[in-house]
């Protein structure tokens, strides 16, 4: 059910069925969190979903106010092509954008507002992590490039600096609380903060280069970080724990495990001859 809303979502060409499908997501996961996670699996639930209705609640508001401006100028629609026409000007289309963009930043997600993904993830299952990290984020900065960028250019141009200084701040806030984390699953959630700091790094740069990498960096950060959300899952089972000082010497009695471990964590930290290698010396180079 899940999949198939977020392949809903992805496919979308009209705003009002974008918004309803982005918010239908958040059913499952709830349920996929409170009903099959840790300890504090219920906690980590409604702290998800709290925020993410509240970014959906903000863009409701935008939803609403395009087709609103659409009628006014014989527009009546919420079909993208047609909205992409009409010129969003001035105040009213910035404020418009925000309603967008904040739901996206929280979506992404971004520092501040990022809180609520180390909780999903450490007490979620891998599996369900996967899909949240994976899939479900990445609704965040597409929206980004198809709503924000594609709906309002002008209001995207003026959010650039902003939107710069805060991609810079979750990479290199997410990298510091990943290095500092030790427990395994708020680890890796942490480095998909910084890793989403790049993709919309890479988009609001407005360069072919910069765009081009951020697309396929969300590509990339998807299986890279499936595949090290997985192998966690399979430690932490064998374990019992989450604690990063409970492990030691796992090649040893797992040389496969720590194999896929390895390749993993590398192609998370962009090593040249890996696929996130290209994704993200593309965003730099093209911010």
């Amino acid at each position: 059910i899940l999949e198939g809303l977020s392949l809903f979502v992805f496919m979308a060409n009209d705003v009002l069925l974008f918004y309803l499908f982005f918010e239908a997501t958040l059913i499952p996961t709830y349920f996929l969190i409170v009903g099959f996670g840790g300890v504090r699996r219920s906690y980590a639930a409604v702290k998800f979903l709290l925020f993410s209705l509240a970014g959906g609640l903000i863009m409701l508001a935008s939803v609403v106010g395009v087709y609103v401006v659409g009628a006014a100028q014989g527009v009546p629609s919420y079909l993208v092509p047609d909205l992409a026409a009409i010129r969003f000007d001035g105040d009213l289309g910035r404020w418009l954008m925000l309603g967008f963009l904040i739901a996206f930043i929280i979506k992404a997600p971004m520092v501040p507002l990022h809180t609520w993904l180390p909780d999903a993830a450490e007490n979620a299952t891998p599996g369900t992590s996967t899909l949240l990290v994976g899939v479900l984020d990445k609704i965040g900065t597409f929206g980004m490039i198809k709503f924000c960028l594609g709906l309002f250019p002008e209001a995207s141009v003026w959010a650039t600096p902003f939107m710069l200084v805060l991609a810079v701040i979750s990479v290199l806030w997410g990298a510091l609380a990943a290095a500092r984390s030790t427990n395994l699953l708020r680890l890796v959630a942490y480095t998909s903060v910084s890793h989403f700091g790049f993709m919309v790094l890479g988009i609001y740069a407005f360069t072919t280069a910069g765009m081009t990498g951020s697309m396929f960096y969300m590509l990339n950060h998807g299986f890279s970080t499936a595949a090290l959300f997985l192998v966690v899952g399979f430690m932490i089972h064998r374990r019992g724990s989450a604690d990063l000082h409970a492990y030691g010497g796992v090649q040893k009695i797992a040389p496969v495990l720590a194999g896929v471990l390895l390749v993993s964590g590398l192609a998370s930290l962009s090593l040249p001859g890996l696929a996130p290698f290209v994704s993200e010396f593309m965003v730099l180079s093209g911010s």
